[in-house]
């Protein structure tokens, strides 16, 4: 074996876990197979007019190419999607970016959104840590069906505004009052019902079908269809020299050394899992607390309450990273070079963050709101004051081979999906292309 096989062997002895050791839920296909069609089936939102497929298209790799999505009420997919027009048109940005989904079956994932408010706990009697507390519908297997009912209820994502829809109306009073009403719009189709009497052992007719079963069918879609794990990056961990091209394999260098991306990047999805302060640039309606004065976005800390998780959000796996611009937990940056360029020097990034950055779809009646933190001198000063990473000096030629490593991380034919979005769902409703 000749040296560079030696050395390499030893790098990759000290690497994390390879591809290969990643460990996926247990699914049934049958119930994948309903589950694609209900994720992109309209019928699962308020309104009949968006689908979870809306803002995670195969088209766009499981995401939706724009900074903060466009829910309820607008039209189109990806960089092409509109505000809406009249008394449909949106009146609030979705506030935070619609997170790729590769590899969310993975059982090592711990908590979902970016501000991990979905997650395991005991606190309410029933595993699970959410926005439904003790409410939580029974019968949820896991950590992805649980995750997967929620966007369902959400007012600006799919369940649209009060006094609209009998979706949200009930989402107004207590959201778990709105679950029954959509699982009855699935259950009465019968070609819905007839599936579900044949995939789950639970439902002896369709009257049996609950929101847990509409969970579980979506999350086993999820699992399936978003793994990807054949990147070149993979090919060079188990041993192919030549995977990377030398400006990758730089980037590899850095990556996992002087740059400490890996500090948090780790594992063979390349997240820790935990939640960090990074100062990006803050803009849009915020998520915001009941209290809350302005439209700002205290990350973790809404879900805590506590004052050290200020700002922080859920590191994101890597995974397809390239294919999911743009990129933060807003989308505050369009390029692979400026989300990195913003790690190596997070208060200058910052500081000369402009909003052209952002990817909104033109919508003049909410333009008082999009920018409204960036004038608030305490707010940014708050972010720019609660940073978890120190800057790392680095030459453009090291940021141009970190860029290149992070395209080493596309998976090949994975990228696609395996079923793919469908042609037609059973309710009839038009089908987002």
């Amino acid at each position: 074996m000749g040296l560079h096989r030696i050395l390499l062997a030893f790098i990759v002895a000290a690497l994390p876990a390879t591809a290969q050791e990643v460990t996926f839920l247990p699914h049934d296909d049958a119930r994948a197979a309903i589950g694609r069609l209900l994720f992109y089936d309209p019928i699962l939102s308020g309104n009949r007019n968006i689908s979870c497929g809306t803002c995670h298209h195969h088209d766009t790799f499981s995401a939706d190419a724009l900074s903060l999505g466009i829910g309820e009420g607008g039209a189109g997919i990806g960089a092409k999607r509109n505000a809406g027009q009249g008394d449909d048109a949106i009146r609030k940005r979705v506030p935070r970016h619609a997170p790729a989904l590769w590899n969310v079956g993975a059982v090592e994932f711990t908590h979902f959104f970016h501000d991990g408010r979905v997650s395991r706990s005991d606190s309410y009697g029933n595993g699970w840590d959410s926005p439904a507390e003790e409410w939580l519908p029974p019968g949820l297997p896991n950590l992805l069906a649980v995750q997967a009912i929620f966007p369902l209820v959400a007012q600006f994502e799919m369940a649209g505004n009060p006094r609209e829809n009998e979706v949200a109306g009930a989402v107004h009073d207590r959201m778990d009052y709105a679950w029954p009403i959509l699982a009855k719009r699935v259950r009465t189709i019968p070609a819905y019902g007839a599936m579900f009497v044949d995939a789950f052992d639970d439902v002896y007719e369709a009257a049996d079908v609950t929101i847990a079963h509409v969970g579980v069918a979506l999350a086993d879609f999820m699992n399936v269809e978003w793994r990807s794990l054949d990147a070149p990056w993979d090919a060079w961990v188990a041993g192919d020299a030549d995977a990377l091209t030398p400006a990758q394999d730089r980037g590899r260098s850095l990556f996992f050394g002087g740059a400490g991306c890996s500090t948090c990047h780790s594992g063979p999805l390349l997240t820790d899992h935990g939640f960090h302060a990074i100062g990006l640039p803050p803009f849009g309606p915020g998520r915001t607390r009941r209290f809350d004065p302005m439209p700002r976005d205290v990350g973790r800390m809404s879900e805590t309450d506590d004052l050290n998780d200020a700002y922080r959000f859920r590191t994101p796996s890597l995974r397809n990273v390239a294919l999911t611009a743009p990129y933060g937990h807003n989308g505050a940056y369009p390029t692979l070079e400026g989300i990195v360029r913003h790690h190596l020097d997070p208060a200058g990034s910052l500081a000369s963050w402009t909003r052209e950055d952002a990817a909104l779809p033109d919508a003049p009646w909410l333009a008082a709101i999009d920018f409204v933190i960036q004038d608030d001198e305490r707010e940014m000063a708050r972010v720019a004051g609660k940073l978890d990473i120190a800057p790392v000096p680095l030459t453009d030629g090291d940021v141009a081979d970190l860029v290149a490593f992070l395209h080493a991380l596309t998976g090949g034919d994975s990228r696609y999906g395996r079923l793919g979005r469908p042609d037609r769902v059973p309710s009839g409703l038009p089908v987002d292309r």
